[in-house]
């Protein structure tokens, strides 16, 4: 079986914004992961973000909702062309462009903010690709991000039980050989002028058995997630920001 199989996106490009579809419960995470990062930004309106990584558009009509001035890239084509469509539907001023994270078609120190969120575990070449997000942020702006944990309960919950067993992911589209420990991308970050401020545990399953099992029994009877942002809770998938570091800082 392939891993990082990359192609779904591309399948489910045309139902991206469907309530039915298989990304679907991906847009039900952009209230709660906002929650964390509403801490570090308390003003969105008019701020220049980007969004790597943006798929069908979940994340950047979320900004773009909330007032900022929003650009999402991807290398999914299709995914681009069902992101424009939807937001001109929306009667919504995003610039998408399609383009890998590993060479961004930016000038440097262009955005407020980069934000990538769902991603990180998914490009070919990481340490290139937090270089990139580091060239384009502005002196002082931030990096928000949430990626998944290389632990023994990743793969339990993410590979075995929700893609192999309950089938709720398609098989393949992880792997988990790519998933980072937030001691790895601390590592990064900060090698790329990217300090990190903030790293949490985004914690959608719960402690335990019982307690992953709680939700996930939650999530099919109402659709919704609930989330903990503990600092121990990082097991599965954890959240964070790092801030560009100033001239001569």
């Amino acid at each position: 079986m392939q891993r990082n199989n990359l192609s779904y996106y591309d399948q489910w490009a045309q139902q991206w914004w469907e309530e039915s579809a298989t990304v679907a419960p991906l847009s039900r995470l952009n209230p709660l992961r906002f929650q964390f990062f509403d801490r570090y930004i308390t003003e969105w309106k008019q701020l220049k973000v980007l969004d790597v990584g943006c798929g069908g558009g979940f994340t950047c009509e979320f900004l773009a909702n909330r007032g900022a001035q929003v650009t999402g890239i991807d290398q999914s084509a299709r995914c681009i062309t069902a992101a424009k469509q939807h937001a001109l539907a929306a009667n919504l001023s995003i610039n998408y462009q399609p383009a890998h994270s590993e060479n961004l078609p930016f000038d440097a120190e262009t955005f407020d903010i980069v934000v990538c969120v769902d991603v990180l575990e998914h490009v070919a070449d990481l340490p290139q690709t937090i270089l990139e997000i580091s060239r384009v942020i502005k002196p002082n702006g931030l990096f928000l991000f949430d990626t998944i944990n290389r632990t023994w309960q990743s793969k339990l919950v993410m590979i075995w039980l929700l893609e192999n067993t309950l089938r709720q992911i398609p098989c393949g589209v992880h792997d988990w050989n790519k998933f980072i420990t937030p001691a790895e991308l601390s590592t990064l970050l900060t090698a790329s002028q990217l300090q990190p401020t903030a790293i949490a545990g985004f914690d959608l399953f719960g402690k335990g058995i019982l307690g992953k099992w709680n939700s996930l029994w939650r999530y099919w009877q109402t659709g919704q997630f609930q989330v903990n942002f503990d600092v121990d809770a990082d097991r599965i998938m954890y959240i964070g920001v790092g801030q560009k570091a100033t001239l001569g800082g």
